[in-house]
């Protein structure tokens, strides 16, 4: 594949020299868009308030829909529409870089949308758009999930150049997919828009999620719906930020809220000096 390149007090804080400040966002998304906008408004300000630098909403921030056909019906032109405007409008005038989550986009089919990602600079312009590669598909027990009748796949690694380094971006199910962050080559940071299941997430969520910072030796930002939606769906929330060593440095077990950390790249250069494992790799590709 291609490559293209808990709540807390509000008040800003010191922020080291040498690192930036991240959020992760976590919510309860409902099936109406505009009550979903003003909430990630209120935890947008909230996270730039603290001092956030980049802020990254979860998967489906915008819409949980009752059914999964929902989403398609308010499925937005690319470069046009009320979410994208408000992810803008929000990155601009908090001077943020903001991570949407993810947005449903048009798609080459009527009856199915993009998953994408859409990345934002301080000034409110789109830079980047990573479309969803891997598409869940779970049958366990009472529990069914087939991406695929709705979602139409994205074919394109997306590596994002940022003033706070280069930023791999992912969503959801990919992380089960080491060969894709393999693929990015060596990021500062990846991001993990999420709406992990609470029966996949309870089993698997953290461990994957340090595994990939681990493994890549790299900041992980995993930004998680978390709670009960009108659907009947669970999502198993723990939004989380991990640092290169795989020390998880804030998490969000339930609910709408944020998660903050300092990502310090002179920390993970020397972790990398330390231990050079990704200049030991052998094998290239398989």
């Amino acid at each position: 594949m291609p490559i293209t390149t808990r709540n807390k007090a509000t008040g800003p804080s010191h922020t080291p020299a040498g690192t930036v400040k991240v959020a992760a966002i976590q919510m309860a998304s409902s099936p109406h868009v505009t009550s979903n906008l003003t909430e990630a408004e209120r935890l947008i300000t909230l996270a730039a308030e603290q001092g956030a630098k980049i802020v990254v909403l979860p998967e489906y921030f915008c819409i949980m829909g009752v059914k999964d056909i929902d989403k398609v019906a308010v499925r937005e032109k690319a470069g046009d529409g009320t979410i994208q405007r408000f992810l803008a409008r929000m990155a601009r005038e908090h001077k943020i870089w903001l991570i949407g989550g993810t947005v449903p986009l048009v798609s080459n089919y009527p009856s199915k949308v993009r998953n994408s990602c859409l990345v934002y600079n301080d000034k409110g312009e789109q830079v980047a758009r990573y479309d969803k590669i891997h598409l869940f598909g779970l049958d366990l027990g009472t529990e069914h999930y087939h991406e695929e009748n709705t979602i139409e796949s994205g074919d394109q690694i997306i590596v994002v150049d940022t003033p706070f380094g280069k930023i791999g971006l992912s969503v959801c199910y990919d992380l089960r997919f080491p060969e894709l962050y393999r693929a990015m080559g060596e990021v500062d940071m990846i991001v993990v828009p999420a709406a992990f299941t609470e029966t996949t997430g309870k089993a698997h969520w953290e461990p994957l999620i340090r595994a990939r910072a681990i493994e890549n030796l790299c900041y992980v930002v995993a930004s998680a719906q978390g709670g009960y939606h009108l659907s009947g769906r669970e999502t198993h929330g723990n939004s989380m930020i991990v640092d290169p060593w795989g020390v998880i440095l804030d998490r969000l077990p339930r609910g709408s809220g944020i998660v903050i950390a300092n990502v310090n790249r002179d920390y993970q250069k020397s972790l990398r000096q330390s231990l050079p494992a990704l200049k030991h790799r052998t094998i290239k590709a398989i």
